[in-house]
């Protein structure tokens, strides 16, 4: 499967795959948009409420998401775990330019680490990030954590369908804490009706550059 590294409209860097006419960031800017959807309407409000913070990300990807939150954390102590079924090659992962951008010199060589980091352990990337990568589907993930913050960024429904089904938020929805929050880029109908067929309380807020909505679902019991 072919990739291929593009940069995006706020000058970061994304990777294509044309045979399946995606691409793991929006085209409008890859930092913006894990800012907005992840960082801002995330974790920036479960970080009002836990000086602990558990986050389970669906599509690792190329671990910006990872690299915002440690960016973003503060003085919050996170364990990160992460799915990822086929991960980026590390040639790919070296050229990328988030680091630069983010003037975050200092976070260049644990976000290579993140991505050289041993599958299916739990790895301590500093002294407040812990993070385990799982490789493998999300329906095969086990884990006795229970979330607090759950970064949903798998591709679109039209490409990966079973991702985003009733069955995937129920066992997502059984993970999390009370209280907990899911933030998306997706706010497509079907995507919002699984999610509350299991339970989550589901609201449409604004999306980042390029997209109109996106969504954010509680687990409020």
């Amino acid at each position: 499967m072919e990739r291929i590294l593009r940069t995006t409209a706020d000058g970061s860097h994304t990777i294509a795959i044309p045979s399946m006419q995606v691409t793991y960031h929006s085209t409008h800017g890859a930092i913006q948009e894990s800012k907005h959807v992840f960082i801002e309407s995330g974790l920036d409000i479960i970080a009002t409420k836990h000086d602990k913070i558990n986050i389970l990300e669906m599509g690792f990807g190329t671990g910006l998401n990872a690299l915002m939150t440690m960016a973003s954390g503060g003085d919050k102590t996170i364990r990160y775990e992460t799915v990822e079924a086929y991960p980026v090659d590390i040639e790919t992962i070296s050229r990328i330019n988030y680091c630069t951008l983010l003037n975050r010199h200092d976070l260049s060589e644990l976000f290579l680490e993140m991505h050289t980091a041993d599958w299916n352990n739990q790895i301590r990337i500093n002294e407040n990030f812990t993070l385990i990568k799982y490789r493998l589907q999300l329906s095969e993930l086990q884990t006795d954590t229970r979330f607090h913050l759950v970064y949903f960024d798998a591709f679109a429904p039209k490409v990966q369908p079973e991702l985003w089904t009733t069955d995937i938020f129920r066992m997502i929805f059984e993970k999390m804490e009370i209280n907990g929050i899911l933030v998306t880029y997706c706010s497509k109908g079907l995507v919002r009706r699984a999610m509350k067929s299991v339970g989550f309380t589901v609201e449409k807020i604004p999306g980042p550059p390029g997209k109109w909505e996106m969504v954010r679902a509680y687990k409020e019991t």
